[in-house]
């Protein structure tokens, strides 16, 4: 999309008025400044899904979609979790972080606060683990992605004058 005011309110009122679900919503500027890149993850059937793409290339300053396949797509998200750790469990906790290659970026002596990124499965693996320990807070980002391959998805809009509309 073009990276201007509203145009996300525009998108996420699309999938309002759907009636469907965003489990996860990210936005940031691209290589391009001018082209922001959203990445959507949502429970939608087949076709309810192209029903909503067709509404979306409709959209003003939406520039491209893509429906990004599993398996040509690397996918991460970064998730913050304080969880409970004294000093009973606390080399237990330690221990799955280092399992899991996660850093902890907080130490207090009755908690610690791990910062995780990798798959959605990697992430609920950890979280899934932690929640014996007593989770106090949790954040997660959403998915963010990128095709395999040297090309990027914003090729694809190269073509497009980024103008005034």
């Amino acid at each position: 999309m073009e990276n201007r005011p509203g145009v996300l309110a525009r998108i996420a009122g699309l999938f309002a008025r759907r009636a469907f679900n965003i489990n996860s919503l990210s936005v940031s500027p691209t290589e391009r400044p001018d082209i922001s890149r959203v990445t959507v993850t949502a429970d939608v059937e087949a076709v309810p899904l192209e029903q909503i793409i067709k509404q979306l290339n409709k959209l003003l300053h939406v520039l491209k979609i893509v429906e990004l396949d599993p398996n040509s797509t690397v996918e991460r998200e970064l998730v913050l979790i304080k969880v409970s750790a004294d000093q009973s469990n606390r080399s237990d906790v330690l221990e799955i972080v280092r399992l899991f290659r996660v850093r902890v970026v907080d130490v207090n002596p009755e908690s610690l606060t791990i910062e995780a990124t990798g798959a959605e499965g990697k992430i609920d693996a950890l979280l899934g683990l932690l929640e014996h320990y007593g989770v106090i807070e949790l954040v997660r980002s959403g998915a963010v992605a990128v095709t395999r391959g040297p090309h990027a998805l914003s090729e694809k809009v190269v073509g497009s004058e980024v103008t005034g509309r």
